[in-house]
């Protein structure tokens, strides 16, 4: 069943990814940010993530390398953090601690997370320059951060 609905959302949600993005999040400064505006050339990565969920801090160390290993080739990652309001004052330290070293929004509310048909933590997401879903990966376990990498590796050169 998982799998049906996941294939069903990349084909009639496309439109709905590209149509969420033009929406503005806080930044860990305050500071809102269209999330259109920062995407990649190439590739826009996704993680949404909570400082409470173990996964994600499993993830975050893997993905932050991956960022960095694909920042000259057009791709640009984000942290979606999903925390509740009451519990952002701990992301910023967090995201420091973890020495993320990409963008970070705030989706307290986890609006951009329904609106994007996300239900779980950690959820990554790769999407093309037009906004099309390209991959899709929920939840994370050791190995998977290969399996992230040679999916935008593929996605890279078949753009070329």
């Amino acid at each position: 069943m998982k799998k049906w609905l996941l294939i069903l959302f990349l084909f009639a949600g496309t439109n709905v990814f590209a149509q969420n993005l033009n929406i503005d999040l806080k930044d860990l400064n305050g500071k809102y940010a269209r999330l259109n505006e920062h995407q990649g050339e190439k590739l826009t990565v996704i993680d949404f993530w909570a400082t409470w969920c173990k996964p994600c801090i499993a993830a975050i160390p893997k993905i932050s390398k991956l960022s960095d290993e694909f920042k000259d080739d057009g791709v640009v990652f984000w942290g979606i953090n999903i925390d509740s309001p009451r519990n952002q004052a701990k992301v910023k330290p967090f995201v420091k601690s973890m020495n993320i070293s990409y963008p970070v929004f705030l989706d307290g509310d986890q609006e951009l997370m329904s609106d994007l048909n996300v239900h779980a933590v950690p959820t990554l997401i790769v999407l093309d320059a037009k906004g099309k879903v390209r991959f899709f990966h929920e939840g994370f376990q050791p190995g998977d951060e290969e399996v992230i990498q040679e999916e935008i590796q593929n996605l890279l050169t078949k753009l070329k």
